[in-house]
């Protein structure tokens, strides 16, 4: 299953092994708003409504649940089906497509109703973490939560709860999560999906049918999504509602299933991993809030003392802090936990934009980033760039961002104060490093050449940035300089050029032990200081003081796991969780997908792969009362990252719009919500109303169109790297878009001709590609036309057009703050766009008869 993705054209390298799945009988289905590269290798292809996942998905739950699909021990064993949540919580059906707990004026959600039974949140823990001031102690989640930083703050285990739930194994209790289950997803019948998402209830019933057919205890079914889920409004609940659906089929953690989030570019997983995230730290440590965690001791009562492994947050904490700081962290000054930054609300990039303009920021640095195209709503982020005293730019090629202000939007160039550095950058095959994708793979790539003239690795950037810093303050006696000072910053600097050693920082990231020597694994960690290590889950990829990343053994010198092939985090783990590919008692659901089991004999767990368990635990250990973190959890919770040890159908805490996927429209959407037509969008949705951000109304005449955004093979994100380069700029030379052959009759447009999209942001023109690969759709009883629009263009370089990310609007996830790009409404009309005062124009008549105030 391939939804959310286009995995032939944007994972070219990955999708070879689609194809030798297919060649050996594997079905391949595409699901998808085009008709792409993928598509033409697909099975099965279903066209769908741009935004209306959650609808389709939801559906294939209902009918699993309806029709008794499910892998019902799987279901009872590993989810949390059986538990009972507490008599306060209201789902949607009950409150018109609202949770119990939402608050209308800060459009944010207390979430102490959607609890468990008998498992509510200690003093502690669960939503205390990112709570304000003292004012708000009693108040879990809420609009701190939505604010700065969402579910993340838990992070990636989700959040703590205070006990393990009361359960109903027989799954009949009404406020059991399996029934909350069955009344949420019961509106959304085939019928429903074919008037929200445009799909036939024969295409729904040929997706269904094969999707439970190859799922259970003899086969299992994959899902492989990108970022065509991750950017929406609601992208989280996209991959929830996919969750949820793969846990009722028995589908995760076993071989040939599971989901799969495809990442192609740039280490873009090893960019959360380690991270480049205002709200994490690294291996998704939650950021210190400012006003609550003032030592380390509260910081780690959230987690410190619970059931699963992140009950030994401390641990993973205290060798962070030494990792930073060396012999200068020690137990009396707690571990110089007061030197951590602390979140004091929204700090994510958009509205650091916003900043900009208004005066708030004044300085940007930008690497390996192109905003100025790239970013959406681009023609705002071109604004901020325009109000900044002074940026710096680190690329390849002299991007837009480095040269907006030769076309400022409005006015002259000379009349652009902000001063700009370019800095040329070494490509990645110019330095060492590694870089973490799909499958949590670290691959090491080594040097082919040196890099040209001034230009520079990110690691030699960086290290001599932190080196001149750490100069001018040698010798200050005022306090805030000493965390910068006392930074362990030896990294082996050598050459004509002092390149940074690659492999010293990864030697600081796998961290060491008392003796200095490399650790093997995350278990190794303590909280007493006597070991260090620069993120947790990337434990052991240096274990023996060997660069397990670069390891490149052939597939035909190995078993089918090939775990000699680069190092997956963590513990070098192909699978997580897959102490569920067994059943309670340790054996394999199926000798055919047998992956790790117990051997009685030996009285360990063994297998093909790492086993992701404790690996002496037998599978009938029941934790002492007292017992916690992994030693709480039984030999039958094959979720160890999780509290109670389960898969977590309904989340009872750690989400900000909800304990369950609900179909929202999309902030911009030409549709109404059929399901709950007085709540069309997410509610919890962050949005930035303001002028040059203005938002179309639901159903806006003046913009009936979808929109929707996307990669090409030939370029890469914001085209710094591709459009400057002849061989790709001949295979896609300019800006385009895609539109049905019906959309081009209806609205006069030309095959290869000019066509103007407009939005109330800005206006672009593109050349036109009239194709039988756009399907205008039929929804909610009327024809629905969607336009497809690559991302990669700009005005410098070989290959040039107006970027596509002029047309969105900034909104965002409430839990991860990521942009809605990939649906938004507008309108198409032939011929080229106005410039200057006349675009201005165009654009107030476009917003004044959408009613949409200035």
């Amino acid at each position: 299953m391939i939804q959310g993705s286009n995995f032939a054209e944007c994972h070219p390298v990955g999708f070879q092994w689609v194809m030798e799945a297919k060649a050996r009988g594997a079905t391949v289905i595409h699901i998808d708003p085009r008709f792409t590269r993928t598509s033409a290798m697909a099975d099965h292809v279903v066209p769908i409504r741009a935004g209306s996942d959650v609808a389709f998905l939801g559906g294939l739950i209902n009918y699993v649940l309806t029709e008794g699909k499910e892998f019902r021990d799987y279901v009872v064993a590993y989810t949390n089906a059986a538990a009972i949540v507490t008599e306060d919580f209201q789902d949607t059906e009950d409150l018109g497509g609202l949770f119990s707990g939402f608050d209308a004026a800060s459009q944010s959600y207390d979430i102490s109703s959607w609890q468990y039974e008998g498992a509510q949140p200690a003093a502690a823990a669960a939503g205390q973490r990112d709570t304000g001031p003292a004012s708000q102690a009693g108040r879990h989640g809420g609009e701190t939560h939505r604010a700065s930083s969402g579910g993340q703050q838990y992070g990636s285990g989700g959040a703590s709860i205070g006990a393990k739930p009361n359960r109903d194994e027989t799954l009949q209790h009404p406020r059991c999560v399996f029934q909350i289950l069955t009344r949420h997803f019961a509106r959304y019948t085939p019928e429903l999906v074919e008037q929200v998402c445009g799909i036939s209830p024969e295409a729904f019933t040929t997706v269904a049918e094969a999707i439970t057919a190859n799922s259970g205890r003899e086969r299992t079914t994959a899902w492989a999504y990108a970022v065509g889920w991750t950017q929406h409004s609601t992208g989280v609940q996209y991959i929830r509602t996919a969750s949820i659906l793969q846990a009722l089929l028995g589908n995760i953690g076993r071989p040939g299933g599971g989901i799969l989030a495809l990442r192609g570019h740039a280490s873009i997983q090893g960019s959360t991993d380690i991270p480049t995230l205002f709200d994490l730290l690294p291996g998704y440590l939650p950021m210190p809030h400012a006003h609550r965690e003032q030592d380390l001791e509260t910081y780690c009562a959230a987690d410190a003392g619970q059931t699963g492994f992140w009950g030994n947050m401390p641990a993973y904490l205290v060798s962070l802090l030494k990792s930073y700081w060396g012999d200068a962290a020690t137990p009396e000054n707690d571990f110089r936990f007061d030197w951590l930054p602390r979140i004091d609300g929204d700090h994510n990039n958009f509205r650091s934009v916003l900043g900009m303009i208004d005066g708030t920021v004044r300085g940007y640095v930008v690497a390996g980033e192109n905003p100025a195209v790239g970013g959406a709503n681009a023609r705002l982020q071109r604004q901020g760039l325009a109000n900044l005293d002074w940026l710096v730019v680190r690329d390849f090629t002299c991007v837009e961002t480095a040269t907006f202000w030769q076309r400022p939007e409005d006015g002259r160039p000379e009349d652009v104060g902000t001063e700009v550095f370019f800095l040329p950058a070494a490509t990645h095959a110019e330095k060492d490093g590694s870089f973490t994708n799909t499958q949590r793979l670290l691959q090491w790539h080594h040097k082919a050449v040196e890099p040209p003239g001034d230009a520079r690795s990110d690691l030699w950037f960086f290290y001599h940035l932190g080196r001149r810093i750490r100069e001018k303050l040698a010798g200050s006696t005022d306090p805030r300089d000493r965390p910068i000072l006392e930074l362990t910053w030896d990294y082996g600097a050598h050459g004509l050029i002092g390149e940074p050693s690659a492999d010293a920082v990864l030697a600081e990231i796998n961290g060491a032990g008392p003796d200095g020597e490399p650790l093997s694994a995350y278990t190794q960690l303590r909280d007493d200081g006597s070991t260090r290590c620069g993120c947790w889950i990337y434990c052991g990829v240096r274990a023996d003081g060997v660069n397990q990343a670069a390891r490149r053994r052939p597939g035909a010198e190995q078993n089918w796991v090939a775990p000699e092939w680069g190092w997956a985090w963590p513990a070098n783990r192909r699978i997580l969780y897959n102490r569920a590919s067994a059943d309670r008692r340790g054996h394999p659901w199926s000798p055919r997908k047998a992956y790790v089991w117990w051997d009685a004999q030996a009285r360990r767990w063994t297998g093909h792969d790492v086993p992701d368990f404790e690996p002496g635990k037998p599978p009938d250990y029941r934790p002492p009362p007292d017992a916690t973190a992994q030693d709480a959890l039984s030999g039958d919770d094959p979720f160890i990252m999780q509290a109670d040890g389960k898969a977590w159908l309904f989340a009872p805490a750690g989400l900000a719009d909800g304990p369950l996927p609900v179909h929202y429209e999309p902030v911009e959407s030409p549709h109404r919500n059929l399901l709950y037509p007085g709540r069309p969008v997410n509610p919890a949705a962050i949005t930035y109303d303001r002028p040059g951000n203005r938002f179309h109304p639901p159903g806006s005449d003046a913009y009936p169109y979808v929109l929707t955004t996307y990669r090409l093979t030939e370029h890469q994100t914001g085209g710094g790297m591709t459009r400057h380069l002849p061989y790709l700029a001949e295979l896609q030379p300019e800006a385009f878009c895609e539109v049905s052959p019906a959309l081009a009759a209806e609205r006069g447009l030309r095959h290869l001709g000019w066509a103007t999209i407009v939005t109330a942001r800005s206006a672009i023109e593109v050349k036109v590609l009239v194709t039988a690969r756009m399907r205008p759709l039929r929804v909610d009883g009327r024809t629905s036309h969607q336009i497809g629009v690559p991302w990669h263009f700009g005005p410098n370089g070989l290959a040039t057009g107006d970027s596509a990310n002029d047309l969105l609007a900034i909104a965002l996830d409430p839990n991860v703050h990521i942009q809605e790009s990939k649906v938004l409404t507008c309108d198409i009309r032939p011929g080229r766009r106005p410039g200057g005062p006349e675009l201005r124009e165009l654009l107030a008549d476009y917003r004044r008869r959408a009613g949409i105030p200035e």
